[in-house]
Order: C-alpha cells, then structure tokens, then sequence
C-alpha cells in the first residue's frame, strides 16, 4: 500500500473540498480520487474505509485550521490583557474565513456525527482536546479567562462563522467589531 505523505495530504485535501461541496453524502473514495485528478482506487489505497477517510479528514482540517508558528510568534512577549485575547480571537476567525473548504467540511462532518456515532466518536475526541489545548494555552500565556470563557468564545466563534458563511445576520458589522462586542462583555 502506497504511504506517500505528499499524496495522502492532496487526498485528505480533495476530501475536504468534496465535504465542502457535496456534503457528508457526496464523500466517497470514488468522488475523492475525481476532485484530486488521481485514478480510481487511489483513495482506497491510503483510507481503506469510509472511517479511515474521515479520521484523515478531521487531522487534515486540524492542520489547516491550526495557528502558524509565525502567527504565534507574532504576538508572543505582549501583555497578557484583553487586547491580546481579542486578536487571538480575531486570528482564528480569519483563519476559518480565509480557508472556507476546511470550515464548511468541519460544520459537514459535525453534522455527520449527529446522524453516525462513527464519526461522532472521533470528531468529538479531536475537539474536546482542541479545546483542553486552547484553555491550556490561554492558562500558559497569563490570558483573562478561563475553562468557561473559552468555552463561551468557542460557542461564539463557531456560531458567528457559521452565521458568515451562510448569510451575515447583520451584513454590514466587520468581524472586528464582533470581536471587540464579545470580548469586552466576556472578560473582565
């Protein structure tokens, strides 16, 4: 069986774009090989199951949805105050903006997981430590909040995207404005 990473990684990519376009139902290894340009069967090679693709699936979207060690590195050494927890916040929504197919595969396969617990089970794992890791690093880097207000950003982030990506309840407020609203109400 065929493990070239560089390969694996535009599979994962095609799936995602796949998810973004056609949905959970439209994902099959047949679909994946035409929107990566690779012979039929290629897909089945690297992901022998459905189950296996979707796994590849949710560590590809961590990969793209992750910060940049420059975007880290850029605000390392600041005050840890409000400031900074808004552009932290104003990051990950740029980086869920910028990289739709990712985003919409991510809302796709949460929606997959209501319907199948071989999903829900391996989506919910990656998330839970998702987070586990953003409430560390916001403990780590001196940040305001804590497990709850995380949480809350999460709940918010996620909704104001997916309000974004499906028609702007209010089409005419910048996401920066969001941003300051949430975090000036959420931490003290």
């Amino acid at each position: 069986m065929a493990r070239n990473e560089e390969r694996r990684r535009h599979l994962a990519d095609a799936g995602l774009k796949v998810l973004a376009d056609s949905g959970a139902r439209g994902l099959t290894h047949r679909a994946v090989d035409r929107e990566a340009g690779l012979p039929a069967g290629t897909a089945s090679n690297y992901f022998s199951t459905r189950d296996a693709l979707v796994a590849a699936l949710v560590l590809r979207i961590e990969e793209r949805l992750s910060p940049s060690a420059s975007d880290l590195a850029a605000r390392a050494g600041r005050d840890p105050d409000r400031a900074l927890f808004a552009d932290y916040t104003r990051d990950v929504i740029r980086r869920l903006m910028a990289d739709r197919d990712a985003t919409i595969a991510l809302f796709e396969l949460r929606l997959e997981a209501l319907r199948h617990p071989e999903v829900a089970g391996p989506l919910a794992e990656w998330r839970r430590g998702s987070f586990a890791g953003d409430v560390e690093f916001t403990g780590n880097a001196g940040l305001p909040g804590g497990t709850w207000e995380v949480a809350l950003f999460h709940y918010a982030i996620e909704g104001f995207v997916f309000d974004q990506l499906t028609g702007p309840l209010l089409p005419d407020v910048s996401p920066d404005e969001v941003v300051d609203h949430l975090v000036t109400r959420l931490i003290p």
